[in-house]
């Protein structure tokens, strides 16, 4: 049987993390969502580009982040009380952004009680790399165990 999302989770992607306030303000997208793997999509637009028509640093950071962060919660275990936060978001850049949408896919290596570590690679629509990530995302499963516990 193949693990499915929790539905904490399911709403955390798609009405918090990717459809809040600055992802929608990036017009973000989640394309495909399982456990332990997302894959986001932002579609070209002017707002995110630099003066020279490149997607800007700070836009392919958001993508990023924002595609680990659906990883990390992409899993059967969270709950409508888990809490989330990025830790650490280490980024290298290897090309421009210039060619339509930016996809990120994003994989999840590690997964302990409170840390989870993804990998994120994004593309250009050509699918070249522009940029990989490494994220460090504190996602407190530990916390949700101790306080079901003293219920």
């Amino acid at each position: 049987m193949t693990a499915k999302l929790s539905p904490a989770a399911e709403d955390r992607i798609h009405n918090v993390i990717a459809a809040g306030p600055f992802g929608a303000h990036v017009g973000m997208i989640v394309d495909l969502v399982e456990v332990d793997r997302a894959v986001l999509r932002m579609p070209e637009a002017a707002h995110t580009k630099n003066g020279l028509g490149i997607v800007h640093g700070g836009a392919t950071a958001t993508l990023l982040d924002t595609a680990a962060t659906c990883a990390a919660w992409a899993t059967p275990d969270a709950t409508p009380t888990t809490r989330g936060t990025t830790v650490a978001l280490t980024i290298n850049y290897i090309g421009a952004g210039r060619a339509g949408d930016m996809i990120a896919e994003a994989v999840v290596i590690s997964r302990g009680g409170t840390l989870t570590i993804v990998d994120v690679v994004a593309r250009d629509e050509d699918g070249r790399i522009v940029a990989k990530a490494q994220v460090t995302y504190k996602l407190d499963l530990a916390r949700d165990r101790r306080s079901a516990r003293r219920e």
